[in-house]
């Protein structure tokens, strides 16, 4: 049995449904990332698991039981806000206190837990200090260490990283998920962010218009989105108009040809990941392309490139060798594996 089951969950606000008959298996452990833009409907599905928000249809069980007559207090869950929310007339070991002085855990307990959350965290030396004289890392730390000290079944947390700079955001990544690791504690992330999701997350659930398109581990989902949506969301993609050869079992793709077993069309579209496409020469299959943008990021370059009429992304590993300038026409190609081949949609009339 799984630890947490939203079973064809739902959410309507008059004639807007926001969540639609959304269902999720979650093993004990595991952690979770709700992924998708706003209005998809993952803060209203974290909501409706923290008890914030009511369904309209579907049931929440956790350990086999249903929290729909459970009320917010007692279900036992942790919750990191966006916003922090610590109370600022309180010390950092105060605001972690709060939630066990709710509980009535007695003084002596309250404080060794106290000093364990926030020895957890890192924060040990700073249980004296106020929010007000923190930085947004150490209190996004407290924050972490306030729902965790309750020991909570499960941790719910609603963009929490958000207000961090990228560097700091990306160093609490790792404290994050080694802290999650470290507990087993289960972990419900709600996020916008697809790197964030990806570095963080056992499973990845897309949601667009209320609806899952696709959940799975963060690298398949990259590597095989199950929807066009999912494709474009979850990094970049380029798309280019292509045919299936049934008789030569080939997608062309202009004067190029690239092994396929089956396809659903003879028109079909082709999308290839940006780190996925490199310039070739030879023998090689490859379509002509004009170099438009060169930008040096450090670690990689990244082009933008005029192909066939259609503009595409290219990102190349800094490896050291001499990169094609701005203006450069070049040929663009890739494996057959990397091609990722659907019907083409049918033109609106």
């Amino acid at each position: 049995m799984s630890f947490l089951v939203l079973d064809r969950l739902s959410k309507a606000y008059d004639e807007t449904m926001v969540v639609k008959d959304l269902s999720l298996s979650v093993e004990q452990g595991e952690f979770i990332a709700l992924l998708g833009p706003s209005g998809c409907g993952k803060t209203t599905t974290l909501q409706m698991i923290a008890g914030f928000v009511e369904p309209t249809g579907g049931d929440i069980r956790l350990g086999g039981q249903s929290l729909l007559a459970v009320r917010p207090s007692g279900r036992a869950l942790g919750i990191v806000f966006q916003s922090y929310a610590l109370f600022p007339h309180m010390t950092a070991s105060e605001n972690v206190a709060f939630g066990l002085e709710m509980q009535g855990v007695d003084k002596a307990e309250r404080g060794k837990r106290v000093s364990e959350a926030l020895g957890l965290v890192g924060l040990g030396a700073l249980a004296d200090r106020y929010p007000r004289r923190m930085s947004g890392g150490q209190q996004q730390r407290v924050a972490l260490a306030r729902a965790l000290v309750i020991r909570p079944r499960i941790l719910l947390l609603d963009e929490p990283l958000s207000n961090l700079d990228a560097k700091l955001r990306e160093e609490m990544q790792i404290e994050l998920r080694q802290i999650q690791r470290t507990l087993g504690t289960t972990t419900i992330l709600v996020t916008h962010d697809q790197s964030e999701a990806m570095a963080l997350a056992d499973r990845i659930v897309v949601m667009n218009k209320g609806e899952a398109e696709q959940i799975g581990p963060p690298f398949e989902t990259y590597e095989w989105p199950a929807t066009p949506f999912v494709a474009e969301f979850l990094g970049k993609t380029n798309v280019l108009d292509a045919t299936f050869d049934q008789a030569r079992s080939e997608v062309r793709i202009a004067d190029a040809a690239w092994p396929l077993r089956s396809a659903d069309a003879a028109d079909v579209q082709v999308s290839i990941r940006p780190e996925k496409i490199r310039f070739v020469t030879g023998a090689a299959p490859g379509i002509p392309a004009t170099i438009t943008t060169r930008i040096f990021q450090g670690n990689h370059w990244l082009f933008q490139v005029d192909a066939l009429g259609r503009k595409m992304t290219i990102i190349q590993q800094n490896d050291g060798e001499v990169k094609p300038s701005e203006g450069d026409v070049v040929r663009l190609g890739w494996m057959s594996a990397d091609m990722r081949v659907r019907a083409r949609p049918k033109e609106r009339a």
